[in-house]
């Protein structure tokens, strides 16, 4: 099945597992409900980025009813997570992915700046390179998009540390992809993140607690 497939790597936000960091800002609700917020933002995005199939692998699996909490857009394909750190996690959903696609991009839900634009530039930019990226301030990256998989491409890469994207720059180089890079985003991950979040609904309700919190 050729074309180009979205996947979105993701969890239900299901109130003290999802933002743990923020918990102590918006609490265990306040959390879930932003992560709740950004997932269904990008799975908006994805689907009008133009590409053939868009799918939401997450954990747990698409028949928990966790995800009734979430809108899903109607035609979404939706599969389980495998187990194991993130690399095994992600180099799986890609391995699938390019079975049935031609492109593939991976990402997740932590980065409102990433939005249906971004998408359309790295989907464009497989056209002549073998993967895209597109890095984050804090040293690791918000998107891979390839256009051909290898078993190592993710091994031993020092997850959740500011070494991922050089590693994973490393790493490509040494299997002789050719790489696009993208403008760098910020995700939102930790408490001086929210006020990077947009200023407006549903997003700014998150910023106002934030500055509630720190005003004590």
């Amino acid at each position: 099945m050729p074309g180009t497939q979205v996947i979105i790597l993701a969890k239900a936000p299901q109130p003290g597992m999802v933002k743990t960091r923020l918990i102590p800002v918006l609490g265990d609700e306040g959390a879930a409900g932003l992560a709740r917020c950004m997932l269904e933002r990008i799975l908006e995005e994805a689907f009008a980025c133009g590409a053939d199939r868009v799918e939401l692998c997450g954990v747990p699996s698409p028949d928990d009813p966790v995800w009734r909490t979430v809108h899903l857009p109607q035609g979404i394909l939706r599969t389980a997570q495998i187990e194991g750190d993130v690399g095994k996690r992600m180099l799986h959903a890609l391995t699938v992915g390019l079975a049935h696609s031609d492109k593939v991009i991976l990402t997740g839900a932590d980065c409102p700046g990433l939005d249906r634009e971004v998408l359309r530039r790295s989907i464009a930019s497989l056209n002549d390179h073998d993967a895209t990226l597109v890095p984050v301030l804090d040293g690791g990256y918000v998107l891979i998009g390839l256009k051909r998989i290898h078993p190592v491409i993710m091994r031993a890469i020092p997850w959740s540390t500011k070494m991922v994207f050089p590693r994973t720059l490393e790493r490509l180089a040494e299997l002789g992809y050719s790489v696009a890079l993208q403008p760098a985003l910020r995700d939102i991950d930790r408490a001086d993140d929210l006020q990077y979040l947009p200023d407006r609904p549903p997003f700014n309700r998150f910023r106002t607690g934030a500055r509630r919190h720190a005003g004590g």
